[in-house]
């Protein structure tokens, strides 16, 4: 694999919810950022920032902070001259490429990392960043109110590894219902998951942001769950992850990377508005007050670390077992261990 830069400048790798009131309250009141962030720091000079590659998908909203990291000088902040590489492949691609050394830091989905980390990758997962960016819809009509609805019933997903077929077969488990004999599981493309259940292919959608955002404006479906419904309300969605090599050579530059996506975090989840005016530019046909919208509705505050983040680790380690997608002799706890690097420590 290879990178080149595109017209915007970015490198390209080849190969509920709390939304109206957080938002509400965010644009009447653009909070600082209590902490490092509200501190006047002297950027360094150009000379002396230090050069990473930082692999996400531009395409989705809940990276958003990301960019605000880039736009909005955090990075440049903490040393940093870090180059995006837009990033549209396979995980297990993502993360060779991360053990390579073809990027650096990877943003992406928990639920979408795991299972190829349980296989072994030189890369660890760093920090969580936010919760929230998936959702599970059924058709408005069609007599699906609750997880227990879907028993019998097909939902449509991007793909069978795909985080959110993860993440709600979780749920159904905790329900009671088994959601590898219970319910069918039918891939259609992302953009057409919603027109499968129109034609009645399939019952419910499971997917993310912006696409389940943007079937829910259609007003033919109403959702059913998130994850951050019940005891999910405080788990991750999205991480940040390293190179093995990095986090050996070079653990302060990990750090430092890690610091500045936290104070975009925090700007974000407190200026939605000006947050979603930065990433606009990667998703220019969505307006502000949508991909607004979408930032409200997710935790961007929420950032673990430490035991915090391997307790969160652990726990899908367990989940992820329990529907058959781990190994069932998995240890969650020394799994969360061995792909974890405590860089802020």
């Amino acid at each position: 694999m290879s990178t080149h830069r595109n017209g915007s400048g970015i490198s390209t790798l080849a190969p509920s919810r709390r939304g109206l009131l957080k938002l509400a309250a965010a644009s009447a009141v653009a909070l600082p950022f209590a902490g490092v962030a509200s501190r006047l720091v002297a950027a360094p000079t150009p000379a002396a920032l230090k050069p990473l590659k930082l692999a996400w998908n531009t395409g989705a909203v809940c990276g958003a902070p990301v960019a605000v990291a880039k736009h909005n000088g955090f990075f440049e902040k903490h040393g940093l001259d870090v180059e995006f590489v837009n990033f549209a492949g396979t995980t297990e691609q993502l993360l060779e490429a991360l053990a390579t050394g073809k990027a650096d830091i990877g943003h992406g989905m928990a639920l979408r990392w795991l299972k190829p980390l349980e296989q072994g990758f030189d890369v660890r997962i760093i920090a969580g960043v936010h919760g929230g960016c998936m959702r599970l819809l059924a058709a408005k009509n069609g007599g699906i109110t609750s997880l227990a609805g879907l028993k019998g019933k097909t939902v449509a997903i991007s793909d069978l590894s795909s985080p959110a077929k993860h993440l709600f077969s979780i749920q159904l488990a905790k329900q009671g219902i088994d959601p590898n004999k219970d319910v069918e599981w039918r891939v259609f493309p992302g953009d057409l998951l919603a027109i499968a259940v129109d034609k009645g292919e399939a019952q419910a959608v499971a997917h993310w942001d912006p696409v389940t955002y943007n079937f829910l404006k259609s007003g033919n479906l109403v959702e059913i769950s998130t994850n951050l419904s019940g005891e999910f309300a405080n788990r991750v969605c999205c991480v940040l992850g390293a190179r093995g090599s990095l986090l050996r050579e070079d653990k302060a530059a990990a750090a430092a990377v890690t610091r500045a996506v936290f104070e975009a975090q925090h700007y974000a989840a407190a200026n939605p508005v000006e947050a979603a005016k930065v990433y606009q530019q990667y998703s220019p046909k969505s307006s502000i007050e949508d991909l607004a919208a979408q930032l409200s509705s997710q935790t961007h505050d929420h950032n673990p670390v430490g035991a915090d983040i391997k307790r969160e680790i652990a726990l899908y380690a367990e989940e992820l077992k329990s529907v058959q997608v781990f190994k069932p002799g998995t240890d969650a706890a020394k799994f969360a261990d061995r792909v974890y690097a405590d860089v802020l420590g």
